[in-house]
Parts: C-alpha cells; sequence; structure tokens
C-alpha cells in the first residue's frame, strides 16, 4: 500500500497532528502496534514516515530512519532518539521534575517509569553496512487506567500522575518529532559526541560511577581507578528493559 504525504487526524478530539517537514504521518486505531507496523512498511514509506496510535493511556509511536552509516555505527541514532524524547517530555513536565533514563532504553519522570524506547532494523543486515531502515518506537504511559489508587506501584508512574498538566499523547509526538529534528542536526554540526553527552546527561548512574558512550554507542562505565565495564548497546536493544511482553505496553 503507497503511503503517500498526508495528515491523518488521530488525536483526541479530532485534532490533526502537527508535523513539520518531512515527516509523513500513518494512523492507526488503538489496536494498532506503530512498532510492527513501522517495521512493516519502512522499505516502501521511507525515511520520516512517523507511526501514530491514538491511544488515550498512552503516546505510541514509531518513525523510520535511513542512515547511510554501517548498521554498527548507525544504531547510536537509538541514543539521539531517546534524548529527542527525554527532551519532548521535559518540555511539558512541571517545573524541577527530573526526566531520566535507564541504560539503555527505559524513561522515568522522577524515579517513576514511564515507559521507553525501541530500536529495530531489517532481518540480515550486517554490522559493516548501512542498514535500509531503522525503527525507533516509544511507548510513554500518559494517565492511568483501571481503578488502582495512585501510589499503589511506586516504581511505576504516569504523566498525569507527575503533574503534567497536558499528558495528552498528540502534543508529546509532535513536540519529540521537532526535538528529533533539533538532535540530529546538533548530531551532523557538532558529532557524536555532543548527543552522547546530551544523552548521559539523562542517564541514572550508580552513586560513584561515572560513565561515557564508546564509539559504536556502548555505555563504559568507570568506578575508581579499575578498567572500565563496557555495556553493550546491541544486547540491551534485544530485550527492552521497560516492556512487558504479556500486556503490550509499559512494565507495571
Amino acid at each position: 500500500m503507497a503511503m503517500e504525504a498526508r495528515r491523518l487526524g488521530a488525536a483526541k478530539h479530532g485534532r490533526v497532528l502537527d508535523l513539520p517537514p518531512p515527516y509523513r504521518l500513518v494512523s492507526l486505531r488503538e489496536v494498532g502496534d506503530a512498532f510492527a507496523h513501522a517495521q512493516s512498511i519502512a522499505s516502501e514509506s521511507g525515511a520520516g514516515t512517523l507511526v501514530y496510535v491514538g491511544r488515550f493511556d498512552l503516546a505510541e509511536f514509531a518513525v523510520v530512519l535511513e542512515p547511510d552509516e554501517p548498521l554498527r555505527l548507525a544504531r547510536r541514532a537509538f541514543l539521539a532518539a531517546c534524548t529527542a524524547l527525554g527532551d519532548a517530555i521535559l518540555a511539558e513536565a512541571p517545573p524541577e521534575k527530573p526526566v531520566t533514563f535507564d541504560w539503555p532504553d527505559a524513561v522515568r519522570v522522577d524515579g517513576g517509569l514511564v515507559g521507553g524506547a525501541r530500536l529495530a532494523w531489517p532481518q540480515g543486515a550486517t554490522d559493516d553496512e548501512p542498514p535500509d531502515w531503522l525503527v525507533f518506537g516509544a511507548m510513554i504511559r500518559t494517565v492511568a487506567m483501571g481503578d488502582e489508587e495512585p501510589g499503589v506501584r511506586p516504581l511505576t508512574a504516569t504523566l498525569e500522575e507527575e503533574g503534567f498538566d497536558d499528558p495528552g499523547s498528540d502534543r508529546m509526538v509532535e513536540s519529540f518529532a521537532r526535538h528529533l529534528m533539533s538532535v540530529l542536526h546538533t548530531w551532523h554540526e557538532r558529532g557524536f559526541a555532543e548527543v552522547a553527552r546530551l544523552y548521559m546527561a539523562r542517564l541514572a548512574m550508580e552513586k560513584g560511577a561515572s560513565g561515557e558512550i564508546a564509539e559504536n554507542g556502548d555505555l563504559l562505565i568507570k568506578r575508581g581507578t579499575t578498567a572500565a565495564e563496557r555495556r553493550s548497546l546491541v544486547h540491551a536493544l534485544a530485550a527492552p528493559s521497560w516492556f512487558d511482553a504479556a500486556t503490550g505496553g509499559p512494565r507495571r
């Protein structure tokens, strides 16, 4: 199915998402899976395709990227997109609400898990060649569903519980799209090291440890004078830490 450039009404109250060029919006109903659908159309629809699921309780979306680097380096786009996601959340957050990451993919607001991100690439792609596409997908819990009282699960959260004035998924996606363009521009103008610095500024680190991002996107953790511990990005992406496969959403 050809995906022409278009804007489809999918936001709450019938508002049409306002995405800047070069994004092309594909909207799914609540039962859709943005991450899976974006992968299924990535080859055909190309870079800038943004798949959005119109859900009340989650901001769920995925975007197609077409990197020009070999896959072993192209996966660093995940860290850039996570940085944009954190910027988008922080832009709507109450004053002094911290937005942090658990390596490499989970997103927390004031310590409560609100969701996270994933990355996919074509099966059979080799590390030494540019992949035909990457798909970055994210889910952020916006409001609570069900009868549970706030505070029942202190390690998880929603944007509404954290005091966001407008936790709607439409604004989140619009903000992410713009922040992603800004982060990618920073990468182009100032190099990946600056993107890595921005990502590390939000990464939760254990007391007494410091970290940096390696050339291929791995995390290097330093403790005192001991040799740095390397945590593989590609291995971590294989099993998202925040995702509950049974429910199809963020862990609770």
